[in-house]
């Protein structure tokens, strides 16, 4: 074997230091994009309204501090903290047809304040029941109140099985094709009640509707 050859033989094959180099940006790039989509999809799947501004607020509600993200905020108050009566949110759920997002309105205020639906479900409503039952979302059953007590154009949705049950109380809408509009009174912890207004297309989803809204309530300090 002659000299060149030999040589050749005991020269290992090298990659130039430039290709290593471009290989592991796209490796860390790949991997930095999978983990991006990752993060995006738990995000749509937990139903978790996705945050603009990372700004905490402040507001403390009777005796219970919230520290509230300063997008979910309803009001123009911005980023100002302290003592309030209510503090009012706006979230957007999937929790119209077909998953479809639904702007859900909500009121936290002291419990003295308000009775919840359900406690207005036998104090109140049921003695303004009309006799004729509408059919509806399965599991609710619907019943119009009188107009002549002040509850023109109002039906209450119900669910008759629970001890504790799902009651809201919605409003025919005064423009034609426009949704009807419904409020819910419950109770949370440490005081506080919530008062929420939403599209009647959300009854449907009734049974989903504490699911996707207590960990956003227990995540600011409600629960």
């Amino acid at each position: 074997m002659d000299s060149t050859a030999a040589s050749a033989h005991r020269t290992p094959h090298r990659h130039p230091l430039g290709y290593n180099l471009g290989a592991i940006a796209v490796l860390v790039g790949l991997a930095a994009l999978g983990l991006a989509y990752a993060i995006d999809a738990m995000e749509r799947s937990s139903g978790t309204p996705a945050s603009a501004s990372t700004a905490l607020v402040t507001r403390t509600l009777g005796g219970t501090t919230l520290t509230i993200p300063a997008d979910w905020l309803a009001d123009d108050s911005g980023q100002q903290g302290g003592f309030a009566k209510q503090v009012d949110l706006r979230l957007s759920l999937p929790l119209g047809p077909d998953a479809a997002p639904r702007e859900i309105d909500v009121t936290l205020t002291q419990r003295s304040r308000v009775r919840p639906s359900a406690s207005l479900l036998d104090g109140v409503y049921l003695h303004q029941f009309q006799q004729a039952q509408l059919s509806g979302p399965v599991g609710l059953i619907g019943k119009p109140l009188r107009a002549s007590d002040g509850f023109e154009g109002e039906t209450v949705w119900y669910d008759p099985l629970r001890s504790n049950p799902f009651v809201a109380k919605c409003q025919a809408a005064v423009v034609a094709g426009a949704p009807a509009k419904c409020l819910r009174t419950v109770y949370l912890g440490s005081g506080i009640a919530a008062v929420y207004a939403f599209d009647d297309d959300v009854l449907p989803n009734w049974r989903k509707f504490d699911a996707a809204l207590h960990p956003l309530l227990d995540r600011i300090g409600a629960l």
